[in-house]
């Protein structure tokens, strides 16, 4: 049986993570009696230290269809290795149609993004970055394509250590 403590517990992890809503899809079934609407939500949730998820949730009620995307999302969790606030280097993340070109940018930038790809850059904890959408603009295939090309990134130490050299030597 869950005790006080148990709730104390699960509050304290859920606040941690910090969640935005990207998109909200409402999609309609024409019946006998007019429509049924049902709602598809897509959640990025992160602690702005280099760990994000994202999520899809469908229900027939927004906010049922929003809790259900944030769940999902935790379930989803990856680390993106930062440098300082910003990405160790260029990259494009392809999925679909659909390509993201994310660029490190130097302090005082900021984000420069389309509102989905911002969502994602501001979750993460990555405050100074160039990004440009490319091709199509589907918020769907956006934030995976932004999330591949997340996903990777490389650390200067990992490539150092990869090619059984120091940090200092590759760059």
């Amino acid at each position: 049986m869950a005790g006080p403590q148990d709730n104390r517990r699960q509050h304290q992890e859920d606040s941690e993570f910090e969640d935005k809503v990207i998109h909200i899809n409402r999609c309609a079934k024409v019946v006998k009696g007019g429509r049924r609407f049902s709602f598809a939500a897509i959640v990025v949730v992160g602690d702005k230290k280099g760990q994000i998820g994202v999520g899809l949730g469908k229900a027939g009620e927004v906010p049922e269809a929003i809790k259900k995307a944030g769940k999902q999302a935790k379930k989803n969790l990856m680390k993106v290795p930062l440098e300082g606030n910003t990405i160790p280097h260029e990259v494009v993340g392809h999925f679909g149609a659909s390509q993201v070109l994310m660029k490190p940018a130097p302090e005082g930038t900021g984000i420069i993004a389309s509102s989905s790809v911002r969502a994602i850059m501001e979750v993460a904890g990555i405050q100074n970055i160039l990004t440009k959408s490319i091709r199509r603009d589907n918020p769907h295939n956006v934030v995976r394509a932004t999330l591949e090309g997340l996903r990777s990134l490389r650390s200067f130490s990992d490539i150092a250590k990869a090619r059984n050299k120091t940090v200092g030597e590759i760059l």
